[in-house]
């Protein structure tokens, strides 16, 4: 969020939001490719990122691969669209937040420390719920940012409840078994060039399923890209990463 966006109402700056992607819809309106976030079909999705990927981003809502992945998932894996529901959501993408509200089932809360696009301002290590308020927490990229995680995860497990469940999403680096972190690295400059991304804070390896676990979390990883059949994949441009769907038993 740059500093202007927090000076803008909420409402005008989803709707400056919405009026760009209308415009970029019409730009690249076709039948490529197709986004499962907004319902847009287009000749391509756009470039995004700091090394730009090629197809990643909608021209209509701005959702990126994961977005898609997601999307997908939540529909053909979850009860998210079916369930009656209380559901927190963090850091809440606009494309998510504006589906989940409109849903009948559910009861939606959004929050985030700094977001305008979230319903309630609030620290994801200091949640100011009860515990055991939510069937479903989404957190789609949110804890590589944050300093303390463990505290993260306990709070996010604290508040759901016995049976429900979170989708806790992270970029993870396959190759490295553990996670690289060093709280001495502040930087953006040396942040970006060790975890990737100047508001990053490490670089989760293979034993990010321990830290969740830790948290009390039973946790179950789903190659559900490998699910999507070829064709679904170009239409879609999903990212292949694992989601790591976790339960309190």
């Amino acid at each position: 969020m740059s500093a202007l966006d927090s000076l803008i109402p909420q409402r005008l700056l989803f709707r400056a939001k919405d009026m760009r992607g209308a415009v970029r819809s019409w730009r690249y309106r076709g039948d490529k490719v197709e986004c499962p976030c907004c319902d847009g079909r287009f000749t391509t999705f756009l470039p995004f990122g700091l090394k730009p990927r090629a197809n990643a981003m909608c021209p209509r809502c701005g959702a990126l691969e994961r977005d898609r992945l997601l999307r997908l998932y939540f529909e053909r894996k979850t009860n998210l669209f079916t369930g009656r529901l209380r559901v927190l959501h963090f850091a809440p993408e606009h494309w998510l937040q504006r589906k989940l509200r409109s849903l009948g089932n559910l009861t939606y809360t959004s929050a985030d420390l700094y977001s305008p696009n979230a319903m309630v301002k609030m620290d994801i290590t200091d949640i100011r719920f009860p515990s055991e308020t939510f069937d479903v927490v989404i957190c789609n990229h949110v804890l590589e940012h944050i300093p303390d995680d463990r505290k993260a995860m306990s709070e996010l497990f604290r508040v759901l409840r016995v049976g429900g469940w979170a989708v806790l999403q992270v970029p993870i680096m396959e190759s490295q078994p553990e996670t690289f972190e060093d709280p001495s690295i502040v930087s953006p400059q040396d942040r970006e060039r060790l975890f990737g991304q100047h508001d990053h804070v490490r670089i989760y390896g293979r034993d990010y399923t321990d830290r969740l676990r830790g948290a009390g979390f039973q946790v179950k990883q789903h190659s559900f890209a490998e699910e999507l059949t070829p064709e679904e994949m170009a239409r879609y441009a999903c990212s292949p990463e694992i989601v790591f769907f976790c339960q309190k038993a």
